[in-house]
């Protein structure tokens, strides 16, 4: 009888990093539409926004894709459950772990204290443009206060549509604003309501300050940010430093450490990379390179070097969309940012 030679078990291939946004996409598509729907309900605007865009990117999702993110999500949902607890301590722990405390405050206020913020919330989906319509001729502090309540990227861009001598004024007045009665807030709000329609309490809702005016910066076009900027240190030279000192720009990768920019690059499209490389400080390129594998380096290279000359608006884009997920990242406590002066983020 003959012996068989038995043959070495192939090692299994590595699973490939599945990012987060895509987890979700692939989640919702087992789900079906109706139950993807009601998920949806509940989810913000840019949520709804990146998960969209992730599901309609998807192309040959595999069955081991499939079983490993649904494998994750009873491993994240098995032995959790909020049933039968409902008190103010659970809520306000249940939304500090998942938003971070300075997220969670103002909407802790108004889901205990009972406020609502519907009016608000609905500029949240609407064109910058049109919130620019809206609160054009609305007092600057009114403005201000908007401005402060929305998501970054879109005040930039309303800004971006107001005039600029109202958009020193509103920015001004962001940096200086540090909290809000929920009894103004709500004034505000029910104005907002009745317009898109056809409780008071002695806490104060945290609402825009100088972090919140160099966020905003962070998303503006160069040209409208380096103009906005000298008028502010004009007015105010140490303010102006201080939201420079604040701001993270894309030449500021370079300070993110190794293992924060290799977790970003696993974020990022290398078509949007190359882009925003075309721009790029040497110093921001080697740091790029360096936390890629040698070959993958020089792909990179040979596609910089192949990619004809780029737009400054396109490369601007491709910058502030890695910013955008670094950002992202940093919220989500996956990485560390550094801003151009020595304030963490």
């Amino acid at each position: 009888m003959s012996e068989q030679t038995s043959q070495p078990a192939e090692a299994p291939k590595p699973r490939r990093k599945i990012p987060r946004v895509e987890q979700a996409a692939i989640l919702l598509m087992t789900l079906g539409e109706a139950d993807a729907a009601e998920i949806l309900k509940h989810m913000g605007p840019k949520e709804v926004q990146r998960v969209g865009v992730a599901m309609a990117q998807m192309k040959d999702v595999s069955k081991d894709d499939v079983s490993y993110v649904l494998e994750q999500f009873v491993d994240a949902v098995g032995g959790q459950t909020g049933l039968g607890v409902g008190n103010d301590d659970y809520i306000r722990a249940m939304l500090t772990q998942a938003l971070g405390e300075d997220k969670a405050a103002s909407l802790i206020d108004r889901i205990l204290i009972g406020g609502n913020t519907t009016g608000l919330d609905t500029l949240k989906w609407m064109e910058p443009r049109a919130v620019a319509d809206i609160i054009r001729y609305e007092h600057p502090q009114i403005q201000a206060i908007v401005i402060s309540y929305l998501d970054p990227d879109q005040s930039a861009e309303i800004l971006a549509s107001l005039d600029e001598k109202v958009r020193l004024d509103v920015v001004m007045r962001v940096a200086s604003l540090e909290s809000i009665q929920p009894q103004a807030l709500q004034e505000l709000n029910d104005i907002l309501e009745k317009q898109f329609s056809g409780g008071s309490a002695a806490q104060t809702s945290r609402i825009g300050g100088i972090k919140r005016a160099a966020d905003i910066m962070n998303f503006m076009d160069r040209s409208v940010e380096g103009s906005l900027m000298d008028s502010i240190k004009d007015m105010d030279p140490d303010l102006a430093t201080t939201i420079e000192d604040l701001m993270f720009v894309f030449d500021n990768l370079k300070d993110i450490d190794d293992r924060g920019i290799q977790a970003l690059l696993r974020e990022v499209s290398s078509d949007v990379l190359v882009v925003a490389l075309k721009g790029a400080d040497e110093a921001v390129k080697d740091k790029i390179f360096k936390n890629m594998s040698k070959r993958a380096a020089e792909l990179l290279q040979d596609d910089l070097e192949a990619k004809g000359p780029v737009r400054v608006s396109e490369v601007e884009t491709a910058q502030k969309d890695i910013i955008t997920v670094a950002r992202r990242m940093a919220e989500a406590g996956e990485i560390t940012l550094a801003g151009s002066g020595e304030e963490m983020m």
